[in-house]
């Protein structure tokens, strides 16, 4: 950990590199991309608010503007304006937002804060730039994500090497989420754990997918390569402990999706401790009885 900041997980550079390389086959493995925008998109249409100044922090962010003009939502949302650049996302919050406090009505950010080295610092620079009772909307893979093939290259790794790396990112924990949000200053947060489960013919599949997702490993630090050997064990181990009766092995990805607002005077606030108007025996409708002491 460096004496001025929190600890460098993951390496921004590298991230990057991962990046670039993804955007050109994206399109072939968006599915989760596009599942965390229309989940975004649903949030607004039950929202009756207008938000005229939009952004979108997504690492790939015309999802969301493209699943958003097919909405009722399209006509309160003004255009989201977009980072010009894939590598100012390497590492959200590295970095100040280039938006003056208070002057955004709405900010997404899809599949992309899991990468941030600080994320509390992400939150609350994105708090800090929504208006008073602007909304952000985020979601982040969760600490539930890959849990399989975590666990199938740790065994490989330590059969044919007599040691293991870390290969999977530590994702949040997504019952986190809230207290994330409220940690930033965030009001009224919400957070929901959405589990997906893909299936593959098998491990080089999976990570062809995870590779046009731009989502392999960035950790930071020196990385051992995995070698031939490794990997066909890997993926025997994945077949043995996981795969279907037609063969095919699964893979977990645990979307947390998050939203909280930018505190107003307006919203609803919780009632201060011993002013309830009820007793909460009469609310659930049952009997008290007293206690033998």
């Amino acid at each position: 950990m460096s004496a001025s900041g929190p600890p460098v997980i993951f390496d921004p550079r590298r991230r990057a590199a991962r990046l670039a390389r993804a955007a050109r086959r994206f399109a072939d493995a968006d599915f989760l991309h596009r599942r965390a925008a229309e989940n975004a998109v649903q949030s607004l249409e039950a929202t009756l608010r207008e938000f005229p100044v939009a952004v979108d922090l997504s690492v790939f962010p015309g999802i969301f503007s493209r699943t958003l003009t097919e909405s009722d939502a399209a006509l309160r949302v003004g255009v989201p304006s977009q980072p010009s650049e894939l590598d100012s996302l390497a590492d959200p919050g590295a970095t100040p937002l280039p938006f003056s406090e208070g002057s955004v009505d709405l900010v997404v950010s899809l599949m992309t804060l899991h990468w941030a080295n600080d994320l509390p610092g992400a939150l609350t620079q994105i708090r800090r730039a929504l208006r008073p009772d602007g909304l952000f909307l985020g979601t982040l893979l969760g600490a539930g994500t890959l849990k399989e093939l975590r666990a199938v290259l740790t065994e490989a790794e330590l059969e044919m090497r007599g040691g293991a790396s870390a290969r999977v990112s530590p994702f949040a924990d997504g019952f986190d989420g809230a207290g994330l949000l409220q940690r930033a200053g965030f009001a009224l947060p919400v957070a929901d754990v959405d589990r997906v489960t893909v299936r593959y013919a098998g491990l080089p599949e999976l990570v062809r997918d995870l590779r046009a997702m731009g989502e392999t490993n960035v950790l930071a630090g020196p990385v051992r390569p995995l070698n031939r050997s490794v990997l066909i064990r890997a993926a025997s181990l994945y077949a043995e402990r996981y795969a279907a009766s037609d063969g095919r092995i699964p893979a977990t990805f645990e979307i947390v999706h998050l939203a909280g607002w930018s505190p107003h005077e307006s919203q609803q606030k919780p009632l201060k401790r011993g002013s309830a108007k009820q007793r909460l025996a009469d609310v659930l409708g049952v009997t008290e009885h007293g206690g033998s002491g």
